[in-house]
């Protein structure tokens, strides 16, 4: 695949504080895809795989005219009632069907799933009809072709059934095996960096002091990476050492297609992950119009990208969700995507001031959207308590009970 530029992230001259919707245009349309192709992958390995290539139907679904139902079938349409119809000999039923003609004003036995005989294009269900001495009695009007399953009206061969850059799940695998396909081309898994810094944060299980807290973010992200379906490279915690922060994204460099890091991305004298990009690759700092979040560090490093996330859990979440997940997506040679929000009356109060979107932690209880008791980005209990988060744009709003707005669920990113 094709490497991204180094000066691929670059703002133009004069950009300070960037638009959400601006800044993820920007974005999606300086990514592309980086990862190579791994050819023919089976059916019972595709689970969360991207395709590579477009995929047509090599044979049509279903693939005979068949039974929707238990009954019995006739030559449609019946119009004249009451009437009866003699038996053939037999049964057509699914995986035994009936070789034979069906003579002209006979019927014959079918159940569901079985192939329309030749010479029958109707099916009765067996509820409303009476059986007597081998005659089939019908009290009531069939319109032709009624109760049965027409060869290819779900999917007919050669039709495209599913398109380059989708993400296979058990619903679409389903489809490739209805209709035989054994195995696709998919796009490798996105190899994806997670690296922490600080000298105040310490890797879960060590000793801390009174001053250092436990790094919550490498664990929130790996798992974010994972559940994602992208292979997960763990870069580890690092010191605020130059020399440290650089030799952990060369590893990065070489062993991954993007890296996320948390942590030291703003301008203070400590700030060594930016300060290092800057150093030894290319780097952009956008400040985006977002609480919480704000500073977001994309860069180039050693021909791979890499997106510092600030180091305050919530808004590490938020930007990761927000920003990493689309350009994971597009990277992974999936497709940008815009999370779906859905609109719903709020059950709580808000005095939003202009300038900034903002992302609530959110949940819905009994129809309505409540946030949570405090917007505090350093309060990660509620990153645990919440379902999705509610998206407010720019403006200025004054929100009461009963107001609508924009809930976007996790799931909406792919969690």
């Amino acid at each position: 695949m094709r490497e991204l530029r180094n000066d691929c992230f670059a703002l133009p001259p004069g950009v300070n504080w960037t638009p959400v919707a601006e800044a993820l245009e920007r974005l999606r349309s300086r990514l592309h895809p980086v990862v190579g192709v791994d050819r023919a992958v089976p059916l019972s390995r595709l689970n969360g795989r991207i395709l590579a290539r477009d995929i047509h139907a090599p044979r049509a679904h279903p693939p005979s005219r068949n039974s929707a139902v238990d009954g019995y079938a006739l030559a449609g349409p019946v119009t004249r009632v009451p009437c009866a119809l003699p038996l053939v000999d037999g049964r057509s039923a699914a995986g035994e069907p009936y070789l034979g003609q069906v003579p002209e004003g006979y019927a014959i036995r079918i159940l569901t799933g079985a192939v329309m005989p030749a010479g029958t294009d109707t099916v009765v269900l067996e509820e409303d009809c009476e059986v007597t001495d081998r005659q089939l009695h019908l009290n009531g009007t069939l319109k032709a072709g009624a109760n049965a399953r027409q060869a290819g009206e779900d999917i007919k061969e050669q039709d495209q059934i599913l398109a380059a850059a989708t993400r296979l799940t058990p619903t679409r695998i389903s489809v490739l095996a209805s209709v035989g396909v054994e195995s696709v081309d998919v796009f490798q898994r996105l190899r994806v960096g997670v690296l922490s810094t600080g000298d105040e944060v310490k890797p879960v299980g060590s000793a801390v002091t009174d001053w250092q807290i436990y790094d919550a973010n490498r664990p929130m992200l790996s798992a974010l990476v994972t559940q994602l379906g992208y292979e997960l490279v763990d870069l580890g915690h690092v010191l605020d050492r130059a020399g440290d922060v650089r030799d952990a994204l060369a590893r990065g460099a070489e062993q991954c297609d993007l890296i996320l890091t948390s942590g030291g991305v703003s301008a203070g004298d400590e700030d060594h992950v930016s300060k290092t990009l800057k150093a030894h690759g290319e780097i952009s700092n956008w400040r985006i119009a977002i609480k919480p979040g704000r500073p977001l560090a994309l860069a180039m490093f050693q021909g791979t990208p890499v997106v510092g996330l600030p180091g305050n859990p919530v808004a590490a979440w938020v930007c990761a969700l927000r920003f990493g997940a689309p350009a994971m997506a597009l990277l992974a040679g999936g497709e940008w995507f815009e999370p779906r929000g859905y609109v719903m009356p709020a059950n709580f109060v808000k005095n939003k001031k202009p300038g900034r979107s903002e992302m609530l932690r959110a949940r819905v209880r009994d129809g309505q959207v409540e946030v949570f008791g405090s917007e505090g980005s350093g309060r990660v209990t509620g990153l645990a308590w919440s379902e999705g988060m509610v998206e407010l744009d720019e403006s200025a709003q004054l929100i009461e009970p009963g107001t609508p707005v924009r809930f976007v669920p996790y799931a909406s990113f792919g969690l």
